[in-house]
């Protein structure tokens, strides 16, 4: 990690350690302690990122119990040698994903993202990877995730307007618009078609 970012490493800590702390504290003035700490280290991401601290609280201070990484499902959808991508609302474009919604499983999830964010119904085929997204993607965020990379296939459905994508397009490797990189890069749409092309594909993880 490059020592410009080690604070965010420190502030990560800190919030982890905190939110472990609460979880198994019994004693009121150890439930204070790791309240502030954890109340330090929101500060510390509002203060270098400049991320009003309301919205750091809502991110990094709402769960309760011992923290582990947040899941994001990317669904993989090729047709005549393009890949599928929705276009945001700030004019980047991404592979059709989400978080991973409690009552529902990965697979699960990969599917109902790509009803939601394209329109199609899909199977869900093959997991092309598993990967720590603060190994790939900027900016690092302020919490664990983990994506999830997953090959489908299109059954029926076209695009529909909705309120997280306005449009979709299938794009070409060499043809690619600008990505939402904190999401996907290049890397990532090359690894999938990679995996597209692939007769016997092994799952790729961090």
């Amino acid at each position: 990690m490059d020592k410009n970012e080690q604070w965010l490493q420190w502030a990560v800590e800190l919030q982890s350690l905190a939110q472990a702390g609460l979880f198994y504290a019994k004693d009121a003035f150890d439930t204070e302690r790791y309240e502030k700490i954890r109340d330090i280290a929101a500060e510390m991401i509002a203060y270098k990122s400049e991320i009003p601290i309301d919205k750091v609280k809502d991110l990094f201070c709402n769960e309760t119990g011992y923290q582990t990484p947040k899941l994001d499902t990317r669904a993989a959808i090729f047709q005549d040698d393009k890949i599928l991508l929705v276009k945001e609302k700030n004019g980047t474009w991404s592979l059709p994903g989400g978080w991973v919604d409690v009552h529902v499983s990965a697979r699960e999830n990969t599917i109902k993202e790509v009803k939601e964010e394209a329109g199609l119904d899909v199977t869900a085929d093959l997991v092309i990877a598993v990967q720590d997204r603060e190994k790939h993607n900027l900016p690092i965020y302020a919490y664990k995730v983990c994506k999830i990379f997953v090959l489908c296939t299109v059954i029926s459905g076209q695009f529909e307007s909705n309120i997280e994508t306005v449009e979709s397009r299938y794009f070409g490797l060499d043809e690619l618009p600008v990505l939402a990189t904190e999401k996907n890069n290049e890397e990532q749409i090359k690894m999938c078609f990679d995996a597209y092309h692939a007769d016997s594909w092994k799952t790729l993880f961090d």
